[in-house]
């Protein structure tokens, strides 16, 4: 096992040079810059600001002081506006979009494994058919709109919850609910076809023939090995929630680090976005290094392999 972990980690160092790598590369090939000659900023203004950021320099010192600010988890400050630090952008935004992200990823994990796992056992009954009606609508129906749609009749219809805004717990009720809504039809199908291709495997048969009861069946043999594909989606699931909500949270009027992505890219506010990139590459890399050790504890088919 310590010889696995110790390759998977050696393998996200690789991946998040690389990705800093073609990240500074790309972000120069790109037209635009981010000083345009304007009449507020004249070109002495422009000059002025390039050397303060370094940007006089020929492109591989950028490169080399780029990587050395990483390595020293410095990632500069904004280009666009002053005083507003990469860390201190995502030290505001992230926990925003983090409640809102891994509690749709959590609420979607429940709620679909159990409308999966129970739809694989009464096959072709009610709850099998509401999955699929559900999976169809999980995939036909973006999560802002069902966004809207929770937001005009749970707020605006019948006062449930707070229209929009951040000042309480019960203000992220309804971002949540939609975050949640694509997973848990995302979830509910995959462990129903999952959970279906293991009640027809040899050994299910094998451990009835053996006397076991079907709660141990069910709980031991089936449950364990349906949850390989949806331990494996929960890496790029989770990587996915602080930067896939930006919607949501444009609809819901909460200001989370996705909107921080956006905004920057628009500005081409090459710190900022180099920097936000770097630390959602990190946070990805790490989602997928964790669901690696777990995949490898949950099957030890997979650490022990060449």
């Amino acid at each position: 096992m310590a010889k696995y972990v110790l390759r998977r980690f050696i393998s996200m160092l690789v991946t998040l040079f690389l990705i800093a790598t073609v990240t500074f590369f790309l972000m120069h090939m790109i037209p635009g810059q981010p000083f345009e000659v304007t009449r507020e900023t004249p070109e002495s203004v422009r000059k002025s600001l390039e050397v303060k950021h370094g940007l006089d320099k020929p492109l591989w010192q950028q490169y080399l002081i780029y990587m050395n600010n990483i390595a020293h988890l410095d990632f500069g400050i904004s280009m666009k506006y002053k005083g507003i630090s990469v860390i201190g952008e995502v030290a505001g935004g992230m926990p925003i979009s983090a409640i809102i992200g891994f509690g749709g990823v959590v609420i979607g994990c429940l709620i679909g494994s159990v409308l999966g796992s129970v739809a694989a056992l009464k096959n072709k009954g009610f709850v099998d058919y509401f999955v699929i009606i559900l999976a169809i609508l999980g995939v036909s129906i973006p999560n802002f709109v069902f966004g809207s749609l929770i937001q005009r009749y749970l707020a605006v219809e019948w006062k449930l919850f707070p229209i929009q805004g951040y000042k309480g717990v019960q203000y992220f009720v309804l971002p949540i609910l939609a975050a949640s809504f694509t997973n848990i039809a995302y979830y509910a199908r995959m462990l129903r076809s999952s959970m279906l291709d293991v009640m027809r495997q040899d050994y299910i048969y094998t451990a009835r023939s053996k006397g076991l009861s079907e709660n141990e069946i069910v709980r031991k043999h089936m449950l364990r090995n349906s949850m390989l594909p949806l331990v494996t989606s929960l890496g790029p699931m989770c990587a996915g929630v602080l930067t896939g909500n930006f919607v949501i949270e444009k609809i819901f009027n909460i200001p989370g680090i996705g909107q921080s992505m956006i905004v920057s890219i628009q500005n081409f506010d090459y710190t900022m976005i180099m920097g936000l990139t770097i630390i959602f590459s990190f946070i990805s890399v790490i989602c997928y290094f964790v669901v690696d050790i777990v995949y490898g504890i949950v099957d030890p088919r997979i650490r022990i392999s060449k």
